[in-house]
């Protein structure tokens, strides 16, 4: 009931499960829970909160099936209730990235849930088909709306944390060189250090990022690049007014990275 369809990314990695070099396949859910799934067998080897959850309690690792709170109840009956995450998830549709190297996924995570209530899903030519109360709006917390994490799949904790208060909505690159790349919906693309999450770098670039990164080599040189132009969910119906003014973009950025 709360739009938790797993619209992102599968990641494929090999991880160690128990000591055992595993193909696996993550899935960081729209329901903030990171799957870890055995890619040979279907097997369900982690389930994990990587952001606040109150709609469940946890998965059953059993079937797989959530373990669902008096908060998924009331919102069934129709009850007014706030559920964490928001119908725009733990993470929306940005890609993350896995390192091989250091072992984590590094997400752009989504910190709001929202103010909910079940309506009739009316058809109405033209508007969107939805059966919640919309108008009813967020519940925003205190600080930051988003960070980017580097998280543990197997356990769904963040070794450490970026915080924005408005939230990330760029796919997210890693690189063996042990930088992680991302971008700010007010227009900044950033380097971290894959390892410790200290900044490293920032570039305006004059409108939302949420194009993915991509990174190649070409005449010796490494490259990154990333397309700019705001827009999607949040800009759209989240009403924060601090990005009123970002310019709508439309361009492409190629950076050359310098020894």
């Amino acid at each position: 009931p709360f739009d938790y369809d797993s619209v992102a990314e599968m990641v494929l990695a090999t991880v160690k499960v128990k000591g055992k070099p595993t193909k696996v396949l993550i899935d960081a859910n729209r329901n903030g829970y990171m799957y870890v799934i055995d890619r040979t067998n279907g097997k369900l080897i982690a389930a994990n909160p990587y952001v606040k959850v109150n709609w469940a309690s946890g998965i059953d690792m059993k079937t797989g099936r959530p373990i669902e709170t008096d908060v998924s109840a009331k919102a069934r009956a129709g009850e007014k209730t706030d559920v964490w995450p928001s119908i725009l998830g733990g993470k929306n549709w940005e890609p993350m990235s896995y390192s091989p190297k250091t072992g984590l996924a590094y997400a752009n995570t989504l910190n709001f849930g929202g103010h909910y209530k079940a309506v009739p899903a009316e058809y109405k030519a033209g508007e969107w088909y939805l059966g919640m109360d919309l108008s009813l709006g967020w519940a925003w917390p205190e600080g930051p709306r988003g960070y980017l994490k580097a998280i543990d799949p197997m356990t769904g904790k963040a070794k450490w944390e970026a915080p924005s208060d408005i939230p990330r909505f760029s796919g997210v690159l890693s690189t063996g060189g042990g930088v992680v790349f991302s971008g700010q919906l007010t227009g900044e693309f950033e380097a971290f250090d894959a390892d410790t999450g200290k900044k490293l770098w920032g570039f305006q670039t004059g409108s939302g990022i949420e194009g993915q990164p991509i990174t190649w080599q070409q005449d010796g040189a490494q490259y990154v690049a990333v397309s700019v132009g705001i827009g999607g969910v949040y800009s759209l119906f989240s009403g924060d007014e601090r990005l009123a003014h970002v310019p709508a973009g439309g361009s492409l950025w190629a950076f050359k990275l310098m020894k």
